[in-house]
């Protein structure tokens, strides 16, 4: 195994955990950055299966919750009701992501100018719905109303896309419809823990037959990077959001698409 090739998965795995739940488009950015770096993974796949490492970020920071939300569920009511809401919310994303998978692979995973453009719109309507200041209705995540978690969960679908970002069209759908600034990251982070463990185990499904044990040591080396920084973020990014809103994010998408659509103009 090249050393060269270790390098880039390690700098693909901190990618993906710096940018998996803020609203830039993780997938986005790994595509791209891979397509710069000349970086390929067989089906695909490295890109998906380093969210492992994103996923037990995510959980470590939130264990005591989700383990006492697992105590309650069989006699909470208040507990069932955000639960299923969180199911609610994902199933439209994972429905349509299963009967498209091999187009959003083969097709939509190919095309960093997508990647870039998708980049570009979704920072101005990041920065236009960040300016609206919508008034907020919605400030717990656990008492949304069942068709809020539906209608948050449909706006989930449009991250099949590479370059909307999952975490930007939740929490951008999730402002829309009246829900605060920190309780719209914040459901983010939940609603990401079903998704991103589906994609995980489709994709690890789809791809079980040319996968190699060669493999491995790249997805270990992203998968540890990704748990890293995702952890940093996890833990500083809701009291971040809180105060200074998504305006950063809509910036960053909006650089990061232009200079990637400046470089395949010049590279190809």
């Amino acid at each position: 195994m090249e050393s060269q090739t270790v390098v880039e998965a390690l700098l693909l795995g901190m990618l993906e955990g710096l940018t998996e739940f803020i609203p830039v488009s993780s997938t986005g950015h790994i595509l791209l950055a891979g397509h710069f770096l000349g970086f390929h993974s067989t089906g695909k796949a490295f890109e998906i299966l380093i969210q492992l490492g994103a996923i037990l970020a995510i959980l470590s920071v939130y264990f005591r919750r989700l383990w006492k939300m697992l105590l309650e569920l069989p006699y909470d009511r208040l507990t069932r009701h955000f639960v299923l809401g969180i199911l609610i919310a994902f199933l439209p994303a994972a429905i349509i992501g299963a009967l498209a998978h091999d187009f959003i692979k083969t097709v939509l995973f190919e095309s960093p100018r997508l990647i870039c453009i998708m980049l570009i719109i979704g920072g101005v309507i990041l920065l236009l719905v960040d300016r609206m200041k919508p008034k907020p209705y919605y400030h717990d995540v656990e008492r949304f109303p069942t068709r809020l978690y539906l209608q948050i969960g449909l706006f989930q679908c449009l991250s099949l896309i590479p370059g909307t970002s999952r975490s930007g069209s939740t929490i951008v759908g999730a402002l829309l419809l009246g829900v605060d600034k920190r309780a719209a990251a914040e459901f983010s982070f939940f609603l990401a823990i079903p998704t991103m463990v589906g994609a995980f185990a489709f994709d690890l499904f789809k791809n079980r037959n040319v996968l190699s044990s060669a493999d491995l040591p790249i997805i270990t080396v992203g998968f540890v990077a990704a748990f890293v920084t995702a952890l940093i973020v996890v833990r500083f990014l809701l009291d971040y959001v809180s105060r200074h809103g998504y305006a950063l994010f809509g910036w960053w998408r909006l650089v990061v698409g232009i200079v990637g659509l400046a470089g395949l103009a010049i590279w190809g």
